[in-house]
Protein backbone atom coordinates (compact mmCIF):
# COMPACT_ATOMS: atom_id res chain seq x y z
CA UNK A 1 0.00 0.00 0.00
CA UNK A 2 1.48 3.34 -1.02
CA UNK A 3 1.55 6.26 1.39
CA UNK A 4 -0.90 8.18 -0.82
CA UNK A 5 -3.45 5.36 -0.79
CA UNK A 6 -2.97 4.85 2.95
CA UNK A 7 -3.60 8.55 3.52
CA UNK A 8 -6.73 8.37 1.35
CA UNK A 9 -8.04 5.39 3.33
CA UNK A 10 -7.33 7.22 6.60
CA UNK A 11 -9.14 10.34 5.36
CA UNK A 12 -12.30 8.41 4.41
CA UNK A 13 -12.28 6.39 7.64
CA UNK A 14 -11.88 9.39 9.92
CA UNK A 15 -14.56 11.35 8.04
CA UNK A 16 -17.05 8.51 8.45
CA UNK A 17 -16.38 8.00 12.15
CA UNK A 18 -16.48 11.73 12.89
CA UNK A 19 -19.75 12.28 11.03
CA UNK A 20 -21.78 9.18 11.82
CA UNK A 21 -20.71 7.87 15.23
CA UNK A 22 -22.58 9.23 18.25
CA UNK A 23 -22.71 8.37 21.92
CA UNK A 24 -24.78 5.34 22.88
CA UNK A 25 -24.71 3.69 19.47
CA UNK A 26 -24.26 0.09 18.42
CA UNK A 27 -21.91 0.04 15.45
CA UNK A 28 -21.21 -2.58 12.80
CA UNK A 29 -17.49 -2.89 12.12
CA UNK A 30 -16.54 -4.02 8.64
CA UNK A 31 -13.50 -5.85 7.34
CA UNK A 32 -10.50 -4.96 5.20
CA UNK A 33 -7.54 -2.60 5.11
CA UNK A 34 -9.53 0.66 5.39
CA UNK A 35 -11.41 -0.47 8.48
CA UNK A 36 -8.39 -0.43 10.78
CA UNK A 37 -8.17 3.34 10.28
CA UNK A 38 -11.85 3.62 11.23
CA UNK A 39 -11.48 1.50 14.36
CA UNK A 40 -8.39 3.47 15.37
CA UNK A 41 -10.29 6.74 15.03
CA UNK A 42 -13.27 5.28 16.90
CA UNK A 43 -10.99 4.31 19.78
CA UNK A 44 -9.60 7.88 19.83
CA UNK A 45 -13.08 9.34 20.09
CA UNK A 46 -14.15 6.87 22.78
CA UNK A 47 -11.11 7.83 24.86
CA UNK A 48 -11.24 11.58 24.25
CA UNK A 49 -15.01 12.12 24.35
CA UNK A 50 -15.91 9.31 26.81
CA UNK A 51 -18.33 7.79 24.31
CA UNK A 52 -20.26 4.66 25.18
CA UNK A 53 -20.51 2.49 22.06
CA UNK A 54 -20.70 -1.22 21.31
CA UNK A 55 -19.28 -2.91 18.22
CA UNK A 56 -20.54 -5.85 16.15
CA UNK A 57 -17.81 -7.45 13.99
CA UNK A 58 -18.25 -8.78 10.46
CA UNK A 59 -15.29 -11.17 10.58
CA UNK A 60 -12.52 -12.66 12.68
CA UNK A 61 -10.33 -9.72 11.59
CA UNK A 62 -12.93 -7.18 12.71
CA UNK A 63 -13.32 -8.92 16.05
CA UNK A 64 -9.57 -8.82 16.60
CA UNK A 65 -9.50 -5.10 15.81
CA UNK A 66 -12.28 -4.39 18.31
CA UNK A 67 -10.38 -6.31 20.98
CA UNK A 68 -7.04 -4.73 20.03
CA UNK A 69 -8.42 -1.22 20.54
CA UNK A 70 -10.26 -2.14 23.78
CA UNK A 71 -13.71 -1.37 22.40
CA UNK A 72 -16.88 -3.04 23.66
CA UNK A 73 -17.58 -6.22 21.68
CA UNK A 74 -21.15 -7.37 21.13
CA UNK A 75 -23.15 -9.38 18.57
CA UNK A 76 -26.43 -9.49 16.69
CA UNK A 77 -27.99 -11.84 19.24
CA UNK A 78 -27.82 -9.09 21.85
CA UNK A 79 -28.14 -6.17 19.41
CA UNK A 80 -30.09 -7.20 16.30
CA UNK A 81 -30.63 -3.58 15.26
CA UNK A 82 -27.57 -1.42 14.65
CA UNK A 83 -27.39 2.35 14.43
CA UNK A 84 -24.67 2.44 11.78
CA UNK A 85 -22.37 0.03 9.97
CA UNK A 86 -19.07 1.19 8.50
CA UNK A 87 -17.34 -1.01 5.94
CA UNK A 88 -15.05 -0.88 2.94
CA UNK A 89 -15.57 -1.98 -0.67
CA UNK A 90 -13.55 -3.45 -3.49
CA UNK A 91 -15.33 -1.27 -6.04
CA UNK A 92 -18.22 1.22 -6.14
CA UNK A 93 -20.05 2.24 -9.30
CA UNK A 94 -21.84 5.50 -10.06
CA UNK A 95 -25.09 4.19 -8.54
CA UNK A 96 -23.44 3.02 -5.30
CA UNK A 97 -23.60 -0.64 -6.32
CA UNK A 98 -20.72 -2.34 -4.52
CA UNK A 99 -18.47 -5.31 -5.03
CA UNK A 100 -17.38 -6.68 -1.66
CA UNK A 101 -15.82 -9.89 -0.47
CA UNK A 102 -12.24 -9.65 -1.65
CA UNK A 103 -11.31 -10.65 1.89
CA UNK A 104 -13.85 -13.47 1.99
CA UNK A 105 -16.26 -11.97 4.55
CA UNK A 106 -19.12 -11.00 2.23
CA UNK A 107 -21.90 -12.92 3.98
CA UNK A 108 -21.27 -11.50 7.45
CA UNK A 109 -20.68 -8.05 5.95
CA UNK A 110 -24.05 -8.11 4.19
CA UNK A 111 -25.85 -9.36 7.30
CA UNK A 112 -24.40 -6.56 9.42
CA UNK A 113 -25.02 -3.90 6.76
CA UNK A 114 -28.65 -4.99 6.45
CA UNK A 115 -29.11 -4.81 10.22
CA UNK A 116 -27.97 -1.18 10.34
CA UNK A 117 -30.17 1.91 10.03
CA UNK A 118 -27.33 3.58 8.12
CA UNK A 119 -24.71 1.79 6.01
CA UNK A 120 -21.60 3.87 5.33
CA UNK A 121 -18.95 2.73 2.87
CA UNK A 122 -15.38 4.01 3.08
CA UNK A 123 -12.76 3.56 0.36
CA UNK A 124 -9.82 5.18 -1.35
CA UNK A 125 -10.07 6.82 -4.77
CA UNK A 126 -8.96 3.65 -6.64
CA UNK A 127 -12.30 2.01 -5.78
CA UNK A 128 -14.39 4.75 -7.44
CA UNK A 129 -15.64 3.55 -10.85
CA UNK A 130 -18.28 4.53 -13.37
CA UNK A 131 -19.13 0.86 -13.98
CA UNK A 132 -18.28 -2.28 -12.02
CA UNK A 133 -15.23 -4.00 -13.46
CA UNK A 134 -13.65 -0.76 -14.59
CA UNK A 135 -10.92 -0.95 -11.95
CA UNK A 136 -11.60 -4.16 -10.01
CA UNK A 137 -10.56 -7.14 -12.15
CA UNK A 138 -10.88 -10.00 -9.66
CA UNK A 139 -14.60 -10.51 -10.16
CA UNK A 140 -17.61 -10.75 -7.88
CA UNK A 141 -17.14 -13.12 -4.91
CA UNK A 142 -19.90 -15.65 -4.37
CA UNK A 143 -19.94 -17.75 -1.20
CA UNK A 144 -21.13 -21.29 -1.94
CA UNK A 145 -21.73 -24.60 -0.19
CA UNK A 146 -18.65 -26.74 -1.03
CA UNK A 147 -20.54 -29.62 -2.69
CA UNK A 148 -22.26 -27.20 -5.08
CA UNK A 149 -19.31 -25.27 -6.49
CA UNK A 150 -19.02 -27.18 -9.79
CA UNK A 151 -22.74 -27.05 -10.72
CA UNK A 152 -22.86 -23.39 -9.68
CA UNK A 153 -19.83 -22.57 -11.80
CA UNK A 154 -21.62 -24.02 -14.81
CA UNK A 155 -24.94 -22.27 -14.03
CA UNK A 156 -23.41 -18.83 -13.62
CA UNK A 157 -21.24 -19.06 -16.72
CA UNK A 158 -24.16 -20.39 -18.79
CA UNK A 159 -26.48 -17.61 -17.66
CA UNK A 160 -24.17 -14.61 -17.82
CA UNK A 161 -20.89 -15.64 -19.45
CA UNK A 162 -17.56 -14.73 -17.97
CA UNK A 163 -15.55 -17.13 -15.84
CA UNK A 164 -16.28 -18.34 -12.29
CA UNK A 165 -13.13 -19.56 -10.56
CA UNK A 166 -12.79 -21.34 -7.23
CA UNK A 167 -10.66 -19.12 -4.98
CA UNK A 168 -7.53 -20.98 -3.90
CA UNK A 169 -5.68 -20.38 -0.65
CA UNK A 170 -2.21 -18.85 -0.69
CA UNK A 171 -0.67 -20.44 2.41
CA UNK A 172 -2.40 -23.83 2.40
CA UNK A 173 -3.16 -26.49 -0.16
CA UNK A 174 -6.67 -26.28 -1.54
CA UNK A 175 -9.40 -23.65 -1.65
CA UNK A 176 -10.08 -20.69 0.61
CA UNK A 177 -12.54 -21.64 3.35
CA UNK A 178 -14.70 -18.82 4.72
CA UNK A 179 -15.45 -18.14 8.39
CA UNK A 180 -18.67 -20.07 7.73
CA UNK A 181 -16.90 -23.16 6.36
CA UNK A 182 -17.81 -22.51 2.72
CA UNK A 183 -15.99 -21.95 -0.60
CA UNK A 184 -15.79 -18.78 -2.69
CA UNK A 185 -16.26 -18.51 -6.44
CA UNK A 186 -14.83 -15.35 -8.00
CA UNK A 187 -16.97 -14.59 -11.05
CA UNK A 188 -15.04 -12.47 -13.55
CA UNK A 189 -17.97 -11.11 -15.50
CA UNK A 190 -18.45 -9.64 -18.94
CA UNK A 191 -19.16 -5.90 -19.02
CA UNK A 192 -22.54 -4.90 -17.56
CA UNK A 193 -23.07 -1.17 -18.00
CA UNK A 194 -26.76 -1.01 -17.07
CA UNK A 195 -26.84 -0.66 -13.27
CA UNK A 196 -30.45 -1.88 -13.12
CA UNK A 197 -29.27 -5.24 -14.41
CA UNK A 198 -27.14 -5.85 -11.31
CA UNK A 199 -30.26 -6.28 -9.19
CA UNK A 200 -31.49 -8.98 -11.58
CA UNK A 201 -28.07 -10.68 -11.68
CA UNK A 202 -27.88 -10.67 -7.90
CA UNK A 203 -31.37 -12.12 -7.51
CA UNK A 204 -30.75 -14.87 -10.08
CA UNK A 205 -27.48 -15.99 -8.49
CA UNK A 206 -28.89 -15.82 -4.96
CA UNK A 207 -31.74 -18.16 -5.95
CA UNK A 208 -29.42 -20.90 -7.21
CA UNK A 209 -29.34 -23.85 -4.77
CA UNK A 210 -26.02 -23.87 -2.96
CA UNK A 211 -25.37 -20.14 -3.09
CA UNK A 212 -25.00 -18.64 0.38
CA UNK A 213 -24.48 -15.00 -0.59
CA UNK A 214 -23.06 -12.77 -3.31
CA UNK A 215 -20.59 -9.91 -3.06
CA UNK A 216 -22.97 -7.65 -4.98
CA UNK A 217 -24.41 -5.00 -2.65
CA UNK A 218 -27.28 -3.41 -4.57
CA UNK A 219 -29.33 -0.54 -3.07
CA UNK A 220 -27.66 -0.97 0.30
CA UNK A 221 -25.12 1.85 0.73
CA UNK A 222 -26.57 5.07 2.14
CA UNK A 223 -23.36 7.08 1.95
CA UNK A 224 -20.00 6.41 0.30
CA UNK A 225 -16.92 8.38 1.32
CA UNK A 226 -13.86 8.23 -0.91
CA UNK A 227 -10.48 9.44 0.28
CA UNK A 228 -8.74 11.33 -2.53
CA UNK A 229 -5.11 11.71 -3.58
CA UNK A 230 -4.87 15.28 -2.30
CA UNK A 231 -5.95 14.32 1.24
CA UNK A 232 -9.55 15.49 0.88
CA UNK A 233 -12.71 13.39 0.73
CA UNK A 234 -15.49 12.95 -1.80
CA UNK A 235 -18.90 12.03 -0.39
CA UNK A 236 -21.67 10.39 -2.43
CA UNK A 237 -25.12 10.33 -0.86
Amino acid sequence: MTSVIAQAKRCAARAAVDRFVKNGQVIGIGSGSTIEFAVSRLAERVANEHLTVSCVPTSFQARQLIVKYNLVLTDLDRNPKLDVAIDGADEVDCDKVLIKGGGGCLTQEKIVAHAAKTFVVIADYTKDSEHLGQQWSRGIPIEVIPMAYVPLTNCIESAYGGKAVLRMAKSKAGPVVTDNGNFILDWVFDAVENPNKWADVNTYIKMLPGVVETGLFVNMADTVIFGLEDGSCKTVE
